[in-house]
């Protein structure tokens, strides 16, 4: 494994990859940021409808009065 080293130069591997890896970052974070399910930066109103948990608007008559059957 050492002798890998030998054919690169570490300082120059390792800025190379944290370049890469900073890059790829960014990249993951403004496509991510394009679409409406995953934007974190709008208003969470804005965003799609299925993000919404509907409630109903009656609950069944057992679970209103606390009885169970």
């Amino acid at each position: 494994m050492w002798r890998i080293w030998l054919l690169f130069d570490p300082r120059r591997a390792l800025v190379a990859l944290a370049t890469f890896l900073g890059v790829l970052a960014l990249l993951i974070h403004f496509i991510l940021l394009s679409t409406d399910r995953f934007n974190w930066l709008q208003d969470p109103a804005a965003g799609s409808a299925t993000a919404m948990q509907v409630m109903p608007e009656s609950l069944p008559e057992n679970l209103v009065a606390g009885t169970s059957d």
